[in-house]
């Protein structure tokens, strides 16, 4: 089903940008914060976060190797 919307070019510049940082299209993006109830703040916010998290752990500091084990051992089946 197709639907056209009427958005200011503010809101389409945001919903491009999702997309591209995500790699979804326009529609995946709009129907994700329609059926999920993701909104283009949340799904900027999540990938502000993802990529943070690649940078650190890119970097090295993303968690100690005492972090991790402990992480390991907590779901660990004995």
């Amino acid at each position: 089903m197709a639907i056209t919307l009427d958005i200011s070019e503010n809101l389409k510049a945001r919903v491009d940008a999702i997309a591209r940082r995500s790699r979804l299209s326009a529609s995946e993006v709009i129907a994700d914060a329609l059926e999920n109830g993701y909104s283009l703040e949340w799904q900027e916010q999540y990938l502000d976060r993802v990529e943070a998290g690649l940078a650190a752990a890119d970097a090295g500091s993303f968690a100690s190797e005492e972090e991790i084990e402990r992480v390991r051992n907590k779901y660990r089946r004995d």
